[in-house]
Order: C-alpha cells, then structure tokens, then sequence
C-alpha cells in the first residue's frame, strides 16, 4: 500500500512538473515565433536578428553547466528552478513594452537565461520521481506535455496575431498563460517541499566526478545533435526550392510537434524495457532525415519532418532520461546541467556548419548530416555493454 501511495505521488508530481511545462512551452514557443519580425519592425537588421536569436540559444544552453553545477552545491533546487521560470515568463509578455529593438534583444535572451537556469534542477526532481515510475515514462511522459503546449503556442498567437495585426497585443496576452505556469509552480512547491523523498537512491560517497560511461554517452549525443538540423534552417530550404508552400510550413511544424509528443511516450516505455538499445534504430531513422528533407518534394518532405519531429521528442526526454541511470544521485543536476549545456552547444555549433555546407551543396549537407549521426551508433552500443 505504501509503494502505491509513493507510486501515485510521482505520477502526480511528473504531471504536475509536465502541465506547468505545457503552459510555459505555450508562452515563449508562442513568442518565438513572432520576434523575428517583430524586431525588424523594432529597427533591427537581419544580422542583428540572427546574432540576437543565436546568441540566446547560446546563453540558453551554455548556461545550463553552471546552474546545474550551483544546484549540486547550494542543494536549493526549488529556490534556483523558481527564480528561472520567473524570469522566463515575466521576459515575454514584457515584450509588448519593448520600445527599442535592444529592449526587446534583452528580454529575449533573458527569456534563455531563465529557461537555462531551471532545467536542471527541474530534471534532477523529474529523476527523483521517475525512480518509481520507470525513467523513459516519467520524461516521456513530461516531454509529451512539454511538446503539446509547444504545439499549441504559436497556433494560439498567431490566432491573436491574424485577428487583431498587432505584435505587442499578441506579446501581452502570453501573460496568460504565463501566470497559469507560475501559479501551477505555487501549487508543485508547497505540495511537493522535498521531491527528493520520492527517490530511495542512497547517495554515493566515494564517487568523485562522472563515471566514464557518462562521458562516452555524452560524446554519442553531442555526435546526433551536430548532425541535427534545425527546424527554422529546414523551413527556409522548404522556401528557397518550393518544396512545401509558406502556408504549410508551420502546419508541418505543428506536425512535427504532435509527433514528437506522442514518441515521447511511446518511447518512454520501450526504453524501460528495453534500455538504451532503442537508441540505435532511431539514430539510424535520424540519419535519413537530411536525404528527405533536402532532396525530397512535397510528401517525402512530410516524412522526413515526421522523422524529425520523432527524433526531436527522442533527443528531449529518453537522452536525458538515461542520464540519471547512469551518476551519482549527488552529481545529477551537474550532470545534466554539463549534458544538455554540451548538447545544446554543439547543435548550435552544427547548425552552423550546416548553413555553411549549404552555400556549397545540399549533397554536402546531406552527407556531413548522415556521417555525424550514425558515428554516434558505436558509442551508444559501447555505452549499452555497460548494462544500459
């Protein structure tokens, strides 16, 4: 009776964490959008637009190594997950007062900051509960909702956008959903104090450090997300060849979403059964997403962006997932903080010799895009020799 009281308390905690990640995906994925063009009525050149968006995806990653290093240290996991989300969401709906281009480049890149500096503490307390209910289901199961508002979001704005024309109005309502998400995190901190109770791990004293596997695991997943075209990049080849029209372009993102929370899930559970095996056909699948995409037309496009939004709920919840199996209980939010700080960097880092391939060939793109992907599948089968 116990185990199934502490059982049900998990789910309860993982779908609480996951709708507070519903409506905070609805609010800045909502904006993003938008803050392309709504800098350039700002004043903004598309240089400046370009650096101000790649640089906040830079802080929103980098910054993760040293929050979650800090929650290690400080052990103030709520404190620090608070202060982010706080940031993240006052950082949108402040952009309707925005009157210069900088004002708004600030807030924009602290709306990264703050998404940066609550992830890994909100991860270590999803592993916490994920204890009970098996680690690919409890991320799974957060990264399907995570994925439905980011789905929802931008759908909702440009609703608000088509109906009125106005950029600031469409800013200031995401303050809507923005205090939901706050007023959800209220309820999560005074109901779950100490998530860590959930979680019977003892600690291990002698470990100094991450194990090496972690480090061979990184290695494979830094490896897929070079090689992981973004979304944005895609949608301008779609423009440039006419292969998907500009009506469809965003429908096929919203696609691409719907799949990505749905494989998260079903996912989830094969990777508690079956371990980090599955990684392999999937990382196989994720390699032919460039040929499809680059080369394709209209329905083998399609396919490949199916392929591209399964292996974006993939990258976002069974990756990480396996992280917690694999350090100290002590070490996790440094760890996941150094994990997705790392991932991150190095999709950014990708994309950007992507861009530059593409200059030069999109066969060029297609095979950088292939080699990194399926180099990372001898690194997963080394990492799977360790029981994983």
């Amino acid at each position: 009776m116990k185990s199934r009281s502490k059982r049900s308390r998990a789910l309860n905690f993982v779908l609480i964490i996951g709708v507070m990640s519903f409506f905070a995906d609805f609010t800045y994925e909502g904006a993003r959008g938008i803050v392309g063009p709504y800098l350039a009525i700002l004043g903004a050149g598309a240089f400046t637009i370009a650096f101000v968006t790649g640089f906040g995806e830079f802080v929103g990653y980098a910054w993760r190594i040293i929050s979650g290093n800090l929650s290690d240290k400080t052990g103030k996991f709520w404190p620090i997950m608070i202060f982010g989300y706080v940031v993240q969401m006052a950082s949108v709906p402040l952009l309707a007062l925005a009157g210069n281009w900088q004002t708004a480049a600030i807030l924009i890149v602290l709306e990264r900051f703050g998404r940066a500096t609550r992830n890994p503490p909100r991860d270590v307390m999803l592993s916490h509960a994920a204890k009970e209910m098996g680690y690919g289901w409890a991320f799974g199961v957060h990264e399907a909702l995570d994925q439905f508002g980011a789905l929802f979001g931008p759908l909702v704005a440009a609703g608000i956008y088509a109906w009125r024309g106005d950029y600031k109005l469409t800013f200031a309502m995401m303050i809507i959903p923005a205090l939901t998400m706050l007023l959800l995190l209220a309820v999560a901190r005074f109901t779950y104090p100490h998530p860590e109770e959930l979680d019977d791990t003892p600690p291990n004293v002698n470990t100094r450090g991450l194990p090496r596997v972690f480090w061979i695991y990184l290695t494979g997943a830094v490896l897929a997300a070079a090689g992981f075209a973004d979304y944005p990049f895609m949608a301008y080849h779609f423009q440039m060849v006419h292969s998907v029209s500009s009506a469809d372009i965003p429908i096929f993102y919203a696609i691409a979403m719907g799949v990505s929370g749905a494989g998260s899930l079903l996912f989830g559970r094969l990777f508690d059964r079956y371990g980090i095996i599955i990684l392999i056909p999937l990382t196989i699948l994720s390699a032919f997403i460039a040929p499809l995409v680059f080369l394709g037309g209209f329905w083998v496009v399609l396919i490949g962006i199916i392929l591209w939004g399964l292996g974006t709920g993939v990258h976002e919840s069974i990756i990480p997932a396996a992280v917690a199996l694999m350090v100290p209980v002590q070490r996790r939010a440094s760890a996941y903080g150094l994990f997705t700080g790392a991932y991150g960097i190095f999709w950014f880092l990708g994309s950007l010799l992507i861009g530059a391939l593409y200059g030069f060939s999109i066969q060029a793109v297609i095979v950088f895009s292939m080699i990194v992907e399926l180099s990372a599948l001898p690194l997963f089968l080394l990492v799977k020799k360790h029981n994983f």
